[in-house]
C-alpha cells in the first residue's frame, strides 16, 4: 500500500519538479535489489488497479533501437484500415481509437499506472488492439509487467543507451527479457478465438538469431535480402520477402509473393519498419489484399522525414534521428531526392545520453553535409554549449571550418533561422534530433514547448513573409 501511495503521488505532479526529485530520492535511498522489487510491485499494483486490461485486448509489443514509433504506427495504420479499433501507446504519439495526441513526457514508455490506463481506456473506447512501444529501459524498470503480451515484433539493434544499460550485452538482454517473458503469459480467448503467443523478427538483422531463440507459439521472420538457412529453420511460418524492391524520391516499391506495394514513406529503414508491421498483420490472419490497400495508404509518420512546404524553393525535412546509425538511415533516403546542397542543422541530447555518440554525430554531419549547423537539443542539467562544443569539435577534425562551413549557434530556432536564411533554390535543409517532439527538455528536470517543425515554419515566415 505505501508503495502505491508514492506511485499516485507521482502521478498526480506528473512534469513537475517535485516529481523528479521524489523520483530520484527513491532511486538513491533504495538499494539495486530492492528498487527491482519496488518496480516490479509498482506495475503488479497498476494492473490489478486498471483490472487487467491487457487481458481484454490482442497486445503488441515492438521493441529495438531503431524505428519502433514507425512500426508501432504502421501496425496501427494497417489494423485500422482492415476496419478494426486500436490504441497505441508510441515515443511519437498516443491513441485510444478515435483520438489521437502528441506524446510530450520525453519517455517511450510510460509510467505503469499511466500506461495501464491508457489500455483501460482502450478497453472502455472498444479497441480489439493495442500497440505498445516497448523500451529496454521500461523493461529493467518492470514497466512491462502487467502487460499480457500476444506479439512481440523485434526491428533491429545497434548500440545505443549503452552507458544507461552498463554494456551492450546488458542493453541486449533487456530486450530479450520481453521475448523470455512471452511463453509465461496465459493464451487469451478474444471473440471467440484464442490467440497464440507470436515472435516477429527483422532477419536482416544481425541479432535475428538471438530473438527467435526464445519460445513462443509461432516464429515470423522479414527479409529484403537473403535469409540464412539456420534462421528459416527457426521460424514455422512463410516468412515475408519482398523482392523486386526499387527504392524512388517519391515512394519504394516491393512486391511480396505475387502481390507488388507502393510504399510512400521513402528509404531502407522505412521498408524494414513497414515489413515487420506487414508480417505481425499475417501472423494475425490479415488477408494479404487488405494488407495491400492499407500499405498503399500509409503516410510517413509525423516528425519521421517529414517535409515541411511552405512555399519555399528548396527543401526542408525534419527527422528524429538523433544518433548515428538512424542519422546515416536518413543519408541513405536523402540521397534517393534531387538537391543542391545539404544544410544540416545537428545536436546532441545531455543528461549524459551516451557521450560518445557526440563525437560520431559531428564526424558524420563533416562526411555528409555541405553546411553542418551545430545546435541545442535536449540539454537536461549539461551545459548545452559543452554539447555543442563536443559535436562542432568533431566537425572540425573531419574537415570542416568554423565559419565557413561550421556554425555554433546555441539557439535552436536562430540555428533553423540561419539554416533557412543561407539556403537556395533546390538546396535541402534537414534538421535532426527532435523530430515532432513537442517539448525540449532542459535544467531542473524542466521542459519548455517546442516544436521542430513549427520552428521551421516561423523561420520560412522570417525569410519570406507570409506564402
Amino acid at each position: 500500500m505505501i508503495v502505491f501511495l508514492i506511485d499516485q503521488t507521482i502521478l498526480c505532479i506528473h512534469d513537475k519538479i517535485e516529481e523528479r526529485m521524489i523520483k530520484r530520492l527513491i532511486r538513491t535511498v533504495l538499494p539495486e535489489p530492492i528498487l527491482r522489487v519496488y518496480h516490479y510491485t509498482l506495475a503488479q499494483l497498476a494492473a490489478f488497479w486498471f483490472r487487467h486490461p491487457s487481458e481484454e485486448l490482442i497486445v503488441i509489443g515492438v521493441t529495438g533501437t531503431n524505428g519502433k514509433s514507425s512500426t508501432t504506427q504502421f501496425i496501427g495504420r494497417l489494423l485500422e484500415s482492415s476496419g478494426e479499433r486500436v490504441g497505441w501507446t508510441t515515443t511519437a504519439s498516443f491513441k485510444v481509437a478515435e483520438h489521437e495526441w502528441v506524446n510530450d513526457k520525453k519517455m517511450t514508455m510510460l509510467g505503469r499506472f499511466q500506461t495501464q490506463k491508457l489500455l483501460r481506456e482502450m478497453v472502455t473506447a472498444g479497441c480489439t488492439y493495442a500497440i505498445v512501444e516497448t523500451s529496454s529501459q521500461g523493461i529493467v524498470q518492470s514497466r512491462h509487467i502487467g502487460i499480457n503480451y500476444d506479439v512481440v515484433a523485434f526491428t533491429n539493434l545497434t548500440p545505443e543507451h549503452i552507458e544507461a544499460h552498463g554494456g551492450f550485452e546488458n542493453y541486449k538482454n533487456a530486450k530479450g527479457k520481453l521475448f523470455d517473458r512471452l511463453h509465461q503469459l496465459s493464451r487469451k480467448v478474444i471473440d471467440g478465438r484464442e490467440i497464440d503467443k507470436c515472435i516477429v523478427v527483422n532477419l536482416d538483422d544481425a541479432y535475428a538469431e538471438y530473438f527467435l531463440s526464445f519460445n513462443a507459439d509461432r516464429y515470423a521472420g522479414v527479409t529484403w535480402k537473403t535469409i540464412p538457412p539456420e534462421l528459416i529453420q527457426r521460424l514455422n511460418t512463410t516468412p515475408v520477402e519482398a523482392q523486386n524492391v526499387h527504392f524512388e524520391g517519391n515512394c519504394t516499391t516491393f512486391s511480396i509473393a505475387d502481390t507488388t506495394m507502393h510504399f510512400k514513406p521513402i528509404g531502407r529503414f522505412q521498408l524494414e519498419n513497414v515489413l515487420v508491421a506487414i508480417a505481425t498483420l499475417v501472423t494475425l490472419g490479415v488477408h494479404k489484399e487488405v494488407i495491400q490497400l492499407g500499405v498503399e495508404s500509409l503516410q510517413s509518420v509525423p516528425g519521421r522525414l517529414e517535409q515541411i512546404e511552405e512555399g519555399q524553393p528548396f527543401s526542408i525535412i525534419v527527422d528524429y534521428a538523433y544518433e548515428p546509425v538512424s542519422l546515416v538511415a536518413v543519408y541513405e533516403a536523402i540521397n534517393l531526392l534531387n538537391y543542391k546542397r545539404l544544410i544540416h542543422i545537428t545536436g546532441s541530447a545531455g543528461g549524459g545520453r551516451d557521450v560518445a555518440r557526440r563525437e560520431i554525430l559531428g564526424t558524420l554531419s563533416a562526411e555528409h553535409d555541405d553546411i553542418v549547423i551545430v545546435t541545442n537539443e535536449d540539454p537536461y542539467d549539461e551545459d548545452p554549449m559543452q554539447i555543442v562544443n563536443h559535436v562542432a569539435d568533431a566537425a572540425v577534425q573531419a574537415g570542416k571550418r568554423d565559419g565557413v562551413d561550421l556554425f555554433r549557434i546555441l539557439d535552436r530556432q536562430e540555428a533553423i533561422n540561419f539554416a533557412v536564411g543561407i539556403a537556395e533554390r533546390e538546396d535541402l535543409v534537414l534538421v535532426t534530433g527532435k523530430g515532432s517532439e513537442p517539448v525540449m527538455a532542459v535544467a531542473h528536470g524542466v521542459k519548455i514547448p517546442w516544436d521542430d517543425r513549427l520552428a521551421v515554419k516561423n523561420a520560412v515566415l522570417k525569410k519570406y513573409g507570409r506564402t
